[in-house]
């Protein structure tokens, strides 16, 4: 498996309903990607001042990540599609 190193985060990405509220099915090419992911691994957290910061997502969490952060950071391990994003480009867990 993949560990990520310092602050960074492995998600795989959860896709998101293509229907709107009102019934009208979106084709996937008018689609955006999914901002969801849920967490698969993470590095052991960044150094600042000497000091490691750990983290504060953990594995099976559920997070919102800034759509801009994904972009250049996507990654195939074994098949699967992933996002590799910095802590610090999550937004939020989901509960």
């Amino acid at each position: 498996m993949f560990k990520p190193l310092n602050n960074y985060v492995l998600l795989q990405r959860i896709e998101e309903e293509n229907k709107t509220a009102g019934g009208i099915i979106i084709p996937d090419t008018a689609r955006e990607k999914p901002s969801r992911g849920r967490v698969v691994a993470v590095g052991d957290g960044a150094f600042e001042n000497g000091v490691r910061v750990p983290m504060t997502v953990g594995v099976g969490n559920v997070v919102l990540f800034a759509k801009w952060a994904a972009s250049a950071n996507e990654v195939k391990i074994d098949g699967t599609d992933y996002v590799l994003v910095k802590e610090s480009d999550i937004l939020g867990i989901l509960e």
